[in-house]
């Protein structure tokens, strides 16, 4: 494996790291909706699709050899906490997105995971550097009640946006809102401004 390639996300530079209304936990509670999924990694595979020249579906050992990353970044929850300084390691999107070549018209990114959850994330957004598909946090395999075998992770939006046991990601030209979307979250979610519910 080539070496990691590390990424401190800008937010963790700030003088006050907690964005409006939230609070600092130490721990990290369990939030889904569902049961957690029983995940066999021997049939488990990653699909790339949509507006892309190079459509791929890999399996878990061939995701396991895409370039590393590890990013240490924030998290906040839109339930108002926020958890400092964690540490995690993965397949950068940029990589995702470098190897199935978007096309020109798309301009959104859906995020497909087991239980047929989904969100939606703008291409600027899922492409920024410090966002990741995970499958270790604090330098441990993720528990499955928080997205093993693999999470999206992305630090600038609140935490429904980086969604567990992700399956799949397509390349879109349309706003299509996913789980939480579609049930008064807001489409966006940035921390920053407060953009928690529609």
């Amino acid at each position: 494996m080539s070496e990691i390639r590390k990424i401190i996300s800008k937010d963790t530079l700030r003088s006050n790291r907690l964005p409006p209304g939230q609070y600092e936990i130490k721990d990290w509670p369990v939030l889904h909706y569902g049961k957690v999924p029983r995940v066999d990694l021997e049939k488990w595979d990653f699909r790339i699709f949509g507006l892309v020249k190079k459509e791929m579906t890999l399996n878990y050992q061939e995701f396991l050899i895409l370039p590393q990353v590890e990013v240490y970044a924030d998290f906040h929850c839109v339930e108002q906490w926020s958890r400092l300084g964690n540490l995690w390691q993965g397949v950068s999107s940029t990589t995702i997105s470098s190897l199935a070549e978007p096309l020109p018209e798309a301009r959104y990114v859906i995020i497909h995971c087991e239980n047929d959850f989904t969100t939606i994330l703008p291409l600027e957004d899922f492409l920024k550097e410090d966002v990741l598909f995970a499958y270790k946090h604090d330098q441990q395999t993720l528990k499955p009640e928080h997205g093993c075998p693999l999470r999206l992770v992305v630090p600038q939006l609140y935490f429904w946006k980086s969604a567990k046991w992700v399956r799949s990601v397509e390349f879109t030209d349309k706003d299509r809102p996913g789980f939480w979307e579609q049930r008064g979250y807001h489409d966006h979610g940035d921390i920053w401004l407060e953009e928690r519910f529609r």
